[in-house]
C-alpha cells in the first residue's frame, strides 16, 4: 500500500514538472515572438487608441507598417543559438529608426 502511494506521488510530481517545462517553453516562445514583432504590436495598439480617442492615427499606422516590414525581414533571417541575440536586438529596433 505504501509503495503504491509513493508511486502515485512520483507520477504526480512528474506530471507537474512536465507542465512547468511546457509553460516555460511557451513563455520563452512568447518572449522571442514579442522581441521580433513587439514594436509592430505597440504601434498598432497606439493607432487603435488614437483612433478611439477621436484623432487620426495616420502616423501610428505608418509606423506600424514600417515596423511590420522590418520585423518580417528580420524574422526571415536564419538565426541559431549562436546569434539569436543579434536577431532579437534587430527585432527590438525594427521600425525605430536606429539599427
Amino acid at each position: 500500500m505504501i509503495k503504491r502511494l509513493e508511486r502515485n506521488n512520483k507520477q504526480r510530481g512528474q506530471t507537474f514538472v512536465e507542465y512547468i517545462i511546457i509553460v516555460a517553453l511557451l513563455a520563452v516562445s512568447a518572449i522571442a515572438a514579442f522581441s521580433f514583432f513587439g514594436k509592430t504590436v505597440r504601434n498598432q495598439v497606439s493607432a487603435l487608441a488614437t483612433e478611439v480617442g477621436g484623432t487620426e492615427a495616420t502616423t501610428q499606422i505608418t509606423a506600424a507598417k514600417a515596423a511590420a516590414i522590418a520585423a518580417t525581414a528580420n524574422a526571415n533571417q536564419d538565426y541559431n543559438l549562436g546569434n539569436f541575440d543579434e536577431g532579437a536586438n534587430k527585432g527590438a529596433k525594427a521600425g525605430g529608426g536606429s539599427k
